[in-house]
């Protein structure tokens, strides 16, 4: 090892391939050494490779439920990031929150070892399964998790213990199940991260697209390049394309195919064929989300479901057939979700009816809709929406679910540069609510220096022309968030709804309250 770290000279690109990538191989890989082990998306590619025979180990900075179970595979885990970790290491596995100047990273180099971004290892891995991967700007984490749902409790053979890598925990009717498993069928299925373009790498026999409006400008520099990202995307797939032809991006994504890729093309849409124009030649799936025949109960599907439709699927997909769905998690882009899900599990060889049963026992992924308690007659739900799209569907199914309720939201932008471009419309989605705050922007990877004059105060100016009942004080910034959250609790009323809404912590501020919920209860 060198005795000057040229850690100056290290470029970590997250789209790069390693110098051997086109004939690399698991065997190939040697003592491989997971920085950051512990976290959601490198655990599970850690546990996969050691089920495969790989040698794995891994550092963190501290220690937790993921580590813990790692070591009891076996999996050596180092706590703190330094340098003599990863000596003897032929492979180092890094993911994008990671820094060029790590020291395991510098070592590393120093040492000629393999660097491999976490994605690289996801595309090895593909190579040798039936992979899936979940595209989309929304709806990754719900349609993976609930296709992974699927395949647990409905397949059988091949299809069953599929092996999965999502970004939240998966509830169902036996409890809640870790976003990462490394299972022994033949299927994967995986989020396919679209922020760093690390997704071109993938090559699945199916791609799921659940739309794709601009987003990650900062890496992409254009709509017009994100967009032709999701459709070089769709061309690496082996066997089928589903996309959502309800996503105006989708529906350009799927013109934009290739006819040999269209003719595998498979779009679904809450409209009529006619009303979606050229869809390239794809096979075409109908929700008929307003279909009385949805509604009607039925001996095999659970009878807390809140969205019904009816699948009308074509020839060309199983035989053709209409499948009635009734889910237990609220809204229409959720019935959407769960339509991509059902496709891909029958594309993969399910019957659609075991499919679209086993979707109806999803109870949805964390921070979904997730109901966190009730106290005095007061529902607290925590999501994840952090997009202006994704917050407008969120609010639209907290209208179906609780038509009668005053629904209130805390709300925590992610990234000032998203607040910034964003404001207006986030502003115009959450007008859906009855009563706003605004808190804290959580930074994530970027800094306030950068961006002086944005704050929790840019979305509530950007909401002053917007119509509202009551025209004023539906709105407020307030940056403390833990005072936010109790302010919120302490005006609400018995059969009203908070949502802590955001991608960062605000899903702490769910505890707090329902505490201050229940310290007010005593008191009264």
């Amino acid at each position: 090892m060198s005795d000057t770290p040229r850690h100056d000279a290290i470029v970590l690109e997250p789209t790069s391939r390693p110098s051997d990538a086109d004939t690399l191989t698991l065997d190939k890989l040697g003592r491989t050494h997971f920085i950051g082990i512990g976290g959601a998306g490198m655990s599970v590619l850690a546990e996969i490779l050691h089920e495969r025979g790989v040698d794995v180990q891994g550092s963190d900075r501290e220690r937790g439920p993921k580590v813990e179970r790692l070591e009891e595979l076996g999996i050596t885990v180092h706590i703190g990031q330094r340098a003599e970790n990863v000596e003897g290491v032929d492979t180092i596995v890094w993911s994008s929150a990671i820094k060029s100047d790590n020291p395991e990273i510098v070592a590393g180099v120093n040492a000629g070892a393999r660097l491999m971004h976490r994605s690289d290892v996801l595309a090895l891995l593909m190579q040798s399964a039936r992979a899936v991967t979940v595209a989309g700007a929304h709806g990754k984490t719900t349609t993976s998790a609930l296709l992974s749902h699927i395949l647990v409790n409905a397949g059988e053979g091949e299809l069953a213990d599929p092996s999965y890598a999502i970004g939240g925990s998966i509830q169902g009717p036996n409890g809640t199940l870790d976003g990462g498993h490394a299972g022994k069928g033949s299927v994967l299925v995986a989020e396919a991260d679209e922020s760093d373009g690390s997704f071109a790498k993938y090559h699945p026999q199916i791609a799921v697209i659940t739309n794709v409006e601009a987003e990650h400008l900062d890496h992409y520099g254009t709509a017009e390049a994100y967009r032709q990202a999701f459709v070089d995307h769709a061309h690496h797939a082996t066997g089928h394309v589903v996309l959502c032809g309800d996503n105006d991006g989708a529906l350009a994504v799927l013109r934009s195919l290739e006819p040999q890729a269209a003719a595998h093309a498979v779009v679904y849409s809450t409209q009529r064929p006619e009303a979606l124009g050229d869809i390239n030649g794809a096979a075409y799936v109908h929700i008929d989300h307003e279909s009385e025949a949805a509604a009607e109960p039925h001996t095999d599907t659970p009878s807390e479901a809140v969205e019904s439709f009816v699948l009308h699927l074509p020839q060309r997909i199983a035989g053709g057939a209409d499948i009635p769905v009734r889910l237990r998690i609220p809204g229409i882009h959720n019935a959407r979700n769960a339509t991509a899900a059902i496709i891909a599990a029958t594309l993969l060889g399910m019957d659609p009816r075991d499919a679209a049963h086993a979707a109806g026992t999803f109870r949805g992924a964390a921070r979904r809709f997730e109901i966190r308690g009730e106290v005095a007659g007061v529902t607290v739900v925590d999501d994840y929406a952090h997009h202006p799209t994704e917050i407008g569907a969120l609010l639209d199914a907290a209208r179906r679910r609780f038509p009668e309720a005053t629904i209130r939201v805390l709300f925590q932008p992610h990234l000032f540069s998203r607040t910034k471009f964003f404001a207006y419309d986030f502003a115009q989605e959450l007008a859906k609510a009855d009563d706003v705050i605004v808190t804290c922007i959580f930074p994530a990877r970027e800094k306030q220096a950068d961006y002086p004059s944005v704050t929790a105060h840019t979305v509530v100016d950007a909401a002053v022309n917007i119509e509202h009942d009551p025209q004023r004080g539906w709105i407020q910034a307030v940056p403390d968030m833990c005072q936010a959250a109790k302010m919120l609790a302490m005006r609400s009323k018995p059969g009203d709804v908070i949502f802590t809404v955001g991608a960062g912590d605000i899903t702490n501020m769910g505890e707090v309250i329902l505490s201050v919920l229940r310290t007010r209860g005593d008191r009264d």
